[in-house]
């Protein structure tokens, strides 16, 4: 299957996954596992890049640190109130090895999974962490320069972002691994991008990812920028990305990276190699609930916001059905996946979960499916289908007050996919209260005509003389947080 412009990816949290199947089966299990019934499932709802978090080797250092670490362990019991030890595996970011383990089944298990996956037109995506390693990852060991290294007079002064580590060639003091406005994270340790031979071995690294997957998404990609990284280290470290991002595809051709990205640095990403960067601005105004920000977000360049991947959840951020009211939630879901980009799923937003599940834990809480939201998304999913919203043009329209002193068009958002002669008109009033207005069309061969406007997220069916919506305009008046997807037919 060719890969479509606006393509749709699924993150599924691997142990998570593992643990819950472990539970229905009465038994341990690893990738080999994983019903063919399930990918089938993924493939019928449309989707084309699997995500699976968490499948690379963890150590046990990371797991005592966050079995040990108060802070956390309060937020891995108010997830699960019958909270276990052995739920707590440690992050998955911090790794010791681009390997599968053997718990997962290994490389094999993966490589075979990932030929199932590719059968069903699926693509497979997985993790790389350029930012850090875990404490225990063998270069401590062995090349210890490819670190941060921190003196006794820093490790007193700031015990949140040093500490001391025991290896063969005695004591070092290491910086862990953060970004400058955060304390570090106690599991990891600092990379040193300053280094070249570091640089050089973590092109290593991605080059052995890339044998074993189709693209990677880059966690906290944005740290290693050099004005990054001078910023928070003092140090002044050469450009990574557009060698690393080249250096994988002269021998993976095709091979995608999405880059974890926040500070508006999106562009810049983008322009460093990376297919997809995150888009956490329209994310961030979703949430505010005002209409116009979201609309002068998505004025940018089309050569941008097809190259951002577009969310209302992932596992960092708190679940959508936990953050947005209803009515909200299905407005922004509207907004976020009819826009063009990487449409970005996450396991248990269809359902409706609303506990955010550490990517230290390996269990979930049993939670009840939300039948009206997994109705809603299973509705969303099947129109995602459609060809002209996976490789059609996307243009915004121009919404106007529907008479002098009309306030609530401003609260309105359309725009419009045309893939030959298919059309569709997507318009959303995102904001808590009833609203008006008109929204012109721009296609001209409406003229004379009459257009059938068929709402594919609903029932409604309404007839217009294309005279008047090539003059006034398209009259809509909404409820709150209302949203129509109309398929355009011309009679």
């Amino acid at each position: 299957m060719a890969a479509s412009r606006n393509p749709t990816l699924f993150q599924i949290n691997t142990r998570v996954w593992l643990t819950t199947l472990s539970r229905r089966l009465g038994r341990p299990v690893t990738l080999d596992d994983v019903p063919d019934a399930e990918l089938d499932r993924l493939a019928a709802r449309g989707f084309e890049w699997i995500w699976l978090l968490s499948v690379w080797r963890t150590g046990m250092t990371g797991q005592r640190i966050s079995r040990s670490n108060p802070e956390w362990r309060k937020e891995f019991q108010q997830t699960l109130p019958d909270l276990r030890e052995d739920d707590i595996a440690g992050s998955g970011f911090a790794i010791t090895g681009y390997t599968v383990p053997p718990a997962l089944g290994g490389p094999e298990a993966l490589a075979r999974l990932r030929a199932r996956l590719q059968a069903r037109g699926l693509r497979l995506l997985l993790d790389f962490v350029p930012n850090h390693t875990a404490p225990d990852h063998p270069w401590v060991n062995t090349h210890p320069e490819y670190y941060i290294p921190g003196t006794a007079e820093q490790l007193a002064r700031d015990p949140q972002n040093y500490c001391r580590v025991e290896a063969p060639g005695g004591s070092r003091i290491l910086a862990y691994g953060r970004d400058p406005y955060f304390a570090g994270w106690p599991d990891t340790l600092q990379l040193d991008y300053s280094n070249p031979a570091l640089q050089q071995a973590m092109i290593g690294e991605l080059l052995r990812i890339a044998g074993q997957c189709d693209g990677v998404r880059c966690d906290m990609a944005m740290l290693v920028l050099p004005e990054v990284f001078e910023r928070t280290w003092g140090r002044r470290a050469p450009l990574f990305w557009p060698a690393a991002t080249a250096a994988v595809r002269d021998h993976h051709p095709g091979f995608l990276f999405m880059a974890e990205v926040y500070w508006d640095l999106e562009w810049t990403m983008q322009q460093q190699g990376f297919d997809y960067a995150y888009d956490k601005r329209l994310y961030d105004r979703l949430r505010e609930g005002h209409a116009r920000p979201v609309r002068e977000h998505l004025y940018a360049d089309l050569e941008y916001q097809h190259k951002l991947a577009r969310f209302l959840e992932n596992h960092d951020e708190p679940r959508a059905a936990a953050t947005f009211a209803p009515g909200q939630h299905e407005a922004a879901a509207i907004i976020t996946f009819l826009t063009p980009g990487l449409r970005f799923f996450h396991q248990g937003q269809v359902e409706g979960r609303r506990v955010r599940i550490s990517p230290h834990l390996v269990r979930a809480p049993e939670e009840p499916v939300n039948a009206a939201l997994q109705k809603f998304y299973e509705g969303l999913l099947a129109v995602l289908r459609d060809a002209v919203l996976r490789d059609g043009d996307w243009q915004l329209l121009a919404c106007r007050p529907a008479w002098d002193g009309n306030w609530t068009w401003d609260g309105f958002l359309a725009f419009a996919w045309q893939k030959a002669s298919r059309r569709i008109l997507v318009v959303i009033n995102y904001g808590g209260n009833q609203g008006q207005s008109y929204v012109r069309l721009p296609f001209p061969d409406l003229l004379g005509r009459t257009v059938r406007f068929r709402d594919v997220m609903g029932s409604a069916v309404y007839d217009r003389e294309g005279d008047d919506l090539a003059g006034r305009g398209l009259y809509l008046d909404m409820p709150p947080w209302g949203f129509h997807v109309f398929d355009l037919e011309t009679r």
